[in-house]
C-alpha cells in the first residue's frame, strides 16, 4: 500500500485544511524531483507491501502526465512498478472536463484503474460556497467523460452535516449521484478544521455548525437511500456496489502497513506511525512509536467503522468489563458469528459506543 500526497490546488475549498499550495509553473518538476528521491530512499519499507496505489491531495488531477509519469517509472525501478491491484488517482471535474479524453486514455495507459471524482453537491449553490471550482454540470460530465473512456471503476465523494444544506436538496443530491450509477459513493459529514476558512467563518459568526440531529437525519436519508439503491454500507463513511469496496482504504481499517510519500504524508509500519513535514523542499520525516493501549484502541476503534466488525475474542480480553452485554441489551452492537459489530443504524454514534468499550 502506497500513498502519494500531490499538494497542489488552483483554489482552496472553504472546509479543508489538508497541507496543500497554489499551483504555480516550476512547483510540478521541483515536487516530482523531490518525490522520486524519496521513493529511492525509503525503497526498503515498500518491500512486501500490498500492491495498491493512491494518488490523494490536494489535487492529484493537476500533476502534469510527464510528472505523474516519471514518478510510477521510479516506482517500477524500486520494484513497485504496476500492474497495481487497486490504482485511485483523485481528480476534480473540473480538470476532467477541460482536458478531455486524452487525458483520460493516458491515465488508463498508465495503469490508473480507479478514478475518485471529488464531486462533494449537485446544488450550484453550494458547491459556490464550498469554494469549489465545478458547478453540478461539469460534474456530472467529468463522470461520463470518465465511464465513455473505459474507466469501470468510479467512486464519487460527497458532503453532508452542513446548516445550509436543506432537506430537499440533500435527497436531491443523493438522487442524482445515485441515478449516474458510480461504483462506489464515499459521503463524509462535514468537520470544521482548525486552519480553514470554514472555521475563521464560525469564529466570526458568520456560520453556525449544523446540529446533532440535523446531522443524523442527513446520515439516515442517505443510508436509506443507497441501501435501496443497491450499495453496501460497508464502513461509516463508504458505501460500495458489491465487489467494488476500495482495497486500498480497506487496509487502513486493517491496520496493514503502508507508506506515504510526499510533503505531509502519513505512514504505518505496523507498530509505529510517521509523518513526513508539510513543506516542498526537503521536507522531513517524524516517527513516533505506538503502545500497547495505542493500537488495542486503533484496533477496536478501526474494526468497529466497518460492517465487518471485531473479533470475539479480541473485544472481549480488551474492554471494559460489562461493557459488551450493555451494548448488545441497547441495540449498539450485536455479534455476527464469531464477530461483533456496530449496526447501520448506530454508526452514526460509532465513536460515543467504542468509547464504552475502551
Amino acid at each position: 500500500m502506497i500513498y502519494i500526497h500531490v499538494p497542489f490546488c488552483k483554489s482552496f475549498c472553504t472546509y479543508c485544511d489538508f497541507y496543500s499550495e497554489i499551483a504555480q509553473e516550476g512547483m510540478f518538476s521541483r515536487y516530482t524531483d523531490q518525490l522520486c528521491e524519496e521513493i529511492r530512499r525509503r525503497k526498503a519499507e515498500m518491500n512486501g507491501l500490498p500492491n495498491t496505489l493512491y494518488f490523494g491531495g490536494g489535487t492529484p488531477s493537476l500533476l502534469p502526465l510527464g510528472d505523474l509519469t516519471r514518478i510510477l517509472l521510479t516506482l517500477e525501478e524500486c520494484g513497485r512498478g504496476g500492474p497495481y491491484t487497486e490504482f485511485t488517482l483523485e481528480v476534480n471535474p473540473d480538470d476532467i472536463v477541460e482536458k478531455g479524453r486524452p487525458y483520460l486514455d493516458s491515465l488508463l495507459m498508465l495503469g490508473v484503474n480507479r478514478i475518485s471524482i471529488g464531486v462533494q453537491s449537485f446544488d450550484d449553490e453550494l458547491l459556490k460556497w464550498m469554494n469549489r471550482r465545478h458547478d453540478a454540470a461539469r460534474a456530472k460530465e467529468a463522470f461520463r467523460l470518465c465511464r465513455e473512456a473505459g474507466f469501470t471503476n468510479i467512486s464519487i465523494d460527497l458532503i453532508f452535516g452542513l446548516s445550509n444544506l436543506s432537506d430537499a436538496v440533500w435527497e436531491q443530491t443523493v438522487d442524482e449521484a445515485i441515478a449516474l450509477k458510480p461504483e462506489h459513493i464515499s459521503c463524509y459529514q462535514l468537520t470544521v478544521e482548525g486552519d480553514s476558512v470554514l472555521a475563521r467563518r464560525l469564529e466570526e459568526g458568520e456560520y453556525e455548525e449544523a446540529s446533532d440531529d440535523v446531522c443524523r437525519h442527513q446520515y439516515d436519508v442517505l443510508c436509506e437511500k443507497l441501501k435501496a439503491a443497491g450499495y453496501n454500507h460497508y464502513e461509516i463513511s463508504n458505501f460500495a456496489k458489491q465487489g467494488y469496496e476500495a482495497v486500498h482504504n480497506g487496509g487502513y481499517w486493517q491496520r496493514r502497513p503502508y507508506v506515504g510519500l510526499g510533503p505531509a504524508a502519513h505512514s504505518f509500519s505496523g507498530r509505529g506511525r510517521s509523518w513526513n513535514d508539510a513543506t516542498l523542499d526537503h521536507y522531513g520525516h517524524t516517527e513516533e512509536a505506538l503502545s500497547v493501549e495505542d493500537e488495542k484502541v486503533e484496533t477496536l476503534m478501526l474494526a468497529l467503522r466497518t460492517a465487518r466488525g471485531v473479533d470475539e475474542e479480541f473485544l472481549q480480553a480488551n474492554c471494559i468489563p460489562g461493557s459488551i452485554q450493555q451494548l448488545m441489551k441497547e441495540g449498539a452492537l450485536v455479534k455476527v458469528g464469531r464477530r461483533y459489530r456496530i449496526p447501520e443504524d448506530h454508526f452514526f454514534v460509532s465513536d460515543e459506543i467504542i468509547r464504552t468499550l475502551v
